[in-house]
């Protein structure tokens, strides 16, 4: 449409037949096109029958390329709130400049009171991932451009680190937190690797194909967060009156069923791969929250509980 906007604007009077042939689309297109910007945007286009083509009635000194509404703006201007915790890092050059592509757009007739959304709408994130800046914008240029790499790794609670040499499938924040999906050589499987324990991180020259049966959303679909398991467990957890006001607040989980009990409290049922997320997670509620199911969670939990008094008392 703005190489139709500019056939027109130069006076070359084209019709939808010369528009097809030039642009290679349909007749049926052309048409459509000009009849959008015609009925839709609003530009003044009519049809000369002696010069059988399109003219603009008035001059029209720019194609309207973007049309915002103001509850549009506003959503955009909260979208660019929640991306101020990556300022410092290596994303905030291309979101700046994302941003500023948007606002050369916008109509000059947008008009509302921006200091009063600054002053009224924040993010702020309490526990931010410590990152290498460096080695985090290796890692995403490594995975955008399909490149092996090869690192050292340490796993929690351990000194000494590992080596691997990885395929790098996908990079996912995951409620604040970084992880990397990735094919390891060495354990001929995906693994799930935390970019703050990555070091020396290099290329090796070689590149991959992602496998097609890699697939984030059903890798992470029974997981609690992004342990994921092979087996298969019916998790049921009662919560106080206290607790059950927050729990109602948010979905947690995709498979969660939650039943009001009497009392005012909740019980939240789950089907879970792994239970080691929502072990301490259940932890974290203190006395607020009861493992009903299955029994390795509760036998997990008591376990934890007596760490716990043993360590203070």
């Amino acid at each position: 449409m703005m190489q139709i906007h500019q056939q027109i604007a130069s006076g070359s009077h084209p019709n939808t037949t010369t528009i097809a042939r030039d642009l290679e689309v349909s007749l049926k297109t052309a048409q459509r096109d000009v009849e959008f910007m015609r009925d839709r945007m609003e530009l003044p286009i009519e049809y000369s029958p002696a010069r059988r083509g399109f003219h603009y009635t008035r001059e029209v000194s720019s194609f309207p390329s973007l049309q915002i509404t103001e509850g549009e703006l506003v959503a955009l201007l909260v979208a660019e709130k929640a991306l101020q915790q990556y300022r410092g890092t290596n994303f905030e050059k291309p979101i700046v400049s994302a941003f500023k592509k948007l606002a050369q757009q916008l109509p000059d007739t947008v008009s509302f009171n921006i200091a009063e959304w600054d002053q009224t709408i924040s993010f702020r994130t309490s526990a931010e991932p410590i990152l290498n800046l460096e080695a985090f914008d290796a890692l995403a240029k490594a995975t955008a451009r399909h490149r092996q790499i090869e690192f050292e790794y340490r796993k929690p609670g351990q000194q000494k680190t590992e080596p691997r040499v990885v395929d790098p499938y996908h990079l996912a924040n995951i409620n604040g937190e970084w992880f990397l999906f990735g094919y390891d050589h060495a354990r001929k499987d995906i693994r799930t690797f935390v970019p703050a324990r990555v070091s020396n991180l290099r290329e090796n020259g070689k590149t991959f194909t992602r496998t097609a049966k890699f697939s984030l959303e059903r890798r992470l679909h029974d997981s609690f967060g992004v342990v994921s398991g092979e087996q298969s467990f019916d998790v049921a957890i009662q919560f106080t009156p206290f607790a059950a006001d927050f729990i109602r607040e948010k979905r947690w989980h995709p498979s969660q069923q939650l039943r009001e009990l009497k009392d005012g409290g909740a019980e939240l049922r789950l089907k879970l791969s792994s239970l080691a997320e929502v072990q301490r997670w259940i932890l974290s509620w203190g006395g607020h929250a009861t493992a009903l199911a299955p029994d390795e969670l509760r036998n997990m939990i008591r376990d934890a509980a007596q760490q716990l008094t043993t360590r203070h008392a």
